[in-house]
Parts: C-alpha cells; structure tokens; sequence
C-alpha cells in the first residue's frame, strides 16, 4: 500500500528578514544623499513598518527603498501593505503592514484551482489559515506546486512540511 503524501501552503513573512531588511532601509536612507536634511526614518511600530519623511515624495522613495531590500531578502511584495502617504502636521506618514496567513476566501479560490486543474487523486483540505494538500504520487504534488506558483493570487504562497 502506497503511503500518503502532503505539504502545506501558508503565507508567513520571516520577520527576522523584514527585521534585517528595516534595519538596512534605515541605514541606506540615512546615508544617501537624497535623504539628507528630510529626516526620514524607517522603523518598527508595534507588527508594522512606519516610514515618515518631511514630504510625500520622500517617503515614497523610502518606501521603494524598503521594497527593494524585503526583495534583496528574498521577501515577496505580496506580504507587504503600504498605505498612501499621509500628512500628520509637517510630517508624511506611511504604514507598511505585514500580511500573514491566507485567507479563506483565497483558500477556497487555491482549493478551486487545484481540484479543477490539477491531478485527479490530490486533495485539498483548508485547515485554519493554511492548506494541507495530499496525494499518494510525489509527482502528482510537485505538479500541484507548480500550479500553485503560476497562479497568480494576491497572497505569497510558500510549501512546508513538505513529506
């Protein structure tokens, strides 16, 4: 008797990338010339990132500047939720949340996807907010994966517990 097969596709940010990648943003923006006298920071504020700079422009380029660090990190930008910049006094303010988990909705839509196109003997199973795909053939999940990653739905999509 053939033994069973799974893995699961979650969403979860690696907070000690974001960490690593907040900690770079701050000190290239601190640096470069183009920062220089808008006293921009990029910083923690509780689960979210805070950008604030003198002007909107300055905290979108700061923006782009973290964007461009979470992707050096390996980080998918699909994780992350900027806010537009938004004026408090005579600061811009930009809030960076972090999207962890899938939602049952893109659930459902994955669940969909893979009982539509993929092979005919995997099976998807929505488990909180992740999903437990299994089947008795690697091969069979290698090709569920694959379709996976070349949906394109709004959330990062990564395999784990992968036996």
């Amino acid at each position: 008797m053939a033994a069973e097969h799974s893995f699961d596709i979650v969403s979860k940010v690696d907070h000690q990338e974001v960490d690593n990648a907040v900690n770079q943003a701050a000190k290239e923006v601190g640096q470069r010339f183009d920062f220089k006298g808008t006293d921009t920071t990029v910083k923690w504020a509780g689960e979210n990132v805070e950008i604030e700079s003198s002007t909107p422009e300055r905290a979108t380029a700061a923006l782009d500047v973290f964007e461009s660090k979470l992707v050096r990190r390996g980080i998918s930008l699909k994780a992350l939720d900027a806010s537009e910049p938004r004026i408090s006094g005579k600061r811009a303010h930009i809030t960076c949340l972090l999207k962890n988990g899938i939602t049952q909705e893109n659930a459902k839509k994955v669940a969909k996807l893979i009982r539509d196109e993929g092979p005919k003997n995997v099976r998807a199973l929505i488990q909180g907010d992740e999903l437990r795909v299994t089947g008795k053939s690697l091969d069979d999940l290698q090709e569920v994966q694959r379709l996976v990653k070349e949906a394109d739905f709004d959330f990062a999509a990564q395999f784990v517990n992968y036996r």
